[in-house]
């Protein structure tokens, strides 16, 4: 496997495990969920963090997928995370800041299933990960 594969596959694997402590944050602490939710865009320099992790994961997902369980997925997801970063390298991130002031609390009322679809697909990640390896 070569350096770029196992960077890949490193960023693969910490999604997963963020993805499983976003849940655990969202089912036993969902007022911190919250508070973490509605931080993402309410700076500059957050709004481009958050871009530049979604360009490392969606990049990471595009070459890692070929050796996971559901490639065609999982590459899917990928590109999905790509372009929509694309597009919101695009939008000011004053703009982001308001529509997540507007979006979050509406989907803060539903925390209980953003942790257990935080879980699901961490769990899913993870184990696609595992299951193509073995492959």
């Amino acid at each position: 496997m070569s350096m770029i594969e196992v960077l890949a596959l490193a960023v693969v694997v910490l999604t997963g495990l963020y993805l499983i402590a976003l849940a655990a944050v969202s089912l036993f602490m969902p007022t911190h969920a919250n508070r973490f939710l509605l931080g993402f865009a309410d700076s500059a320099f957050k709004h481009y963090a958050e871009l530049f992790v979604r360009l490392i994961v969606g990049t990471a997902l595009v070459l890692y997928a070929p050796r996971m369980l559901l490639p065609s997925a999982f590459t899917l997801f990928g590109w999905v995370l790509l372009v929509t970063t694309a597009c919101l390298f695009l939008v000011p991130w004053r703009w982001h800041h308001r529509f997540a002031q507007q979006a979050v609390p509406r989907a803060a009322r539903h925390i209980t299933l953003i942790g257990l679809a935080s879980l699901a697909l961490g769990g899913l990640i993870l184990a696609a990960v595992v299951r193509g390896s073995a492959a």
